[in-house]
């Protein structure tokens, strides 16, 4: 039998229930094949989720918990791997992003979701007509999820363009703005993280159209996450995503390099203290 691969249960949702699945199966003396058969699972399943190679269902959930008397237990487990704060047309693509090995997109508007702070983050999702302030804590919350991205093993690789109007607009007021200007500057010192600003006088126009992000699985587009109102969507076409990818490009021809876009920063940082 092959080594079992290495969970880190901090890593994401799935992650965590990969690793609890094996130490609640370890606690209780079972080999993959006896678990199966506890909860009539095939050995073959229960190695591919602990693994994390193939989420797990609310079924399984159900039957561990039924089975070792763990009333919800695993059930909560696998309602947090369907990021069920976050908005539902959302989650298809929350799932894309922490497949991806490589992230790539173009924020025109807004602070990218995965480099927001709380704080900036709660004055966004507040703004949102209708939300109530229990909706606003989950999504939230979901929205920090997502920075264990960060902290994997193997991080993605991360190329965010943002429009240099969105360093400029008060989201939230002068000291979320500041906090989350300084956010920006530390996450550029991670080693997979890249941010680039796009100038006002840029001739990307077609970057005016909307936000987007392209997920890249080992070198390979898999999806996008298109912007839109009154809600976004994710795609796996691939004529779209190749249309994205060539907008992209065009953008990021035009976009100030890393070094010189900390700068500017820097500088309204600079200038609000």
């Amino acid at each position: 039998m092959s080594n079992p691969v290495r969970i880190d249960p901090d890593e994401s949702p799935r992650a965590r229930f990969a690793y609890e699945l094996r130490a609640l199966r370890r606690e209780h003396g079972l080999t993959q094949r006896q678990f199966g058969e506890r909860i009539g699972y095939a050995e073959s399943s229960i190695g591919m989720i602990e693994q994390g190679h193939r989420p797990p269902t609310q079924l399984l959930a159900d039957l561990v918990d039924e089975a070792f008397t763990l009333p919800g237990t695993f059930a909560k487990l696998y309602l947090k791997t369907t990021w069920a704060g976050a908005p539902e047309h959302f989650r298809s693509w929350l799932l894309e992003e922490q497949d991806a090995t490589a992230l790539r997109g173009y924020e025109p508007t807004l602070i990218p979701g995965l480099f927001e702070t709380e704080a900036y983050a709660r004055a966004v999702l507040q703004s949102e007509p209708g939300c109530t302030p229990a909706q606003v804590d989950e999504r939230v919350a979901a929205r920090i999820e997502r920075k264990s991205i960060f902290t994997r093993d193997k991080p993605p690789t991360i190329i965010s363009i943002i429009d240099e109007g969105v360093l400029h607009r008060p989201v939230g007021g002068p000291e979320v703005m500041r906090e989350q200007l300084c956010h920006l500057l530390e996450l550029a010192r991670h080693p997979h993280v890249t941010i680039q600003v796009l100038p006002y006088a840029a001739n990307a126009l077609c970057g005016l159209q909307g936000g987007f992000i392209i997920a890249e699985r080992d070198g390979r587009p898999q999806a996008a996450y298109i912007e839109g109102q009154p809600q976004g969507r994710t795609t796996d076409d691939r004529a779209l995503i190749a249309q994205l990818i060539r907008c992209y490009d065009a953008i990021r021809a035009e976009a100030h390099p890393q070094s010189h876009s900390l700068k500017i920063i820097k500088e309204l940082i600079d200038a609000e203290s």
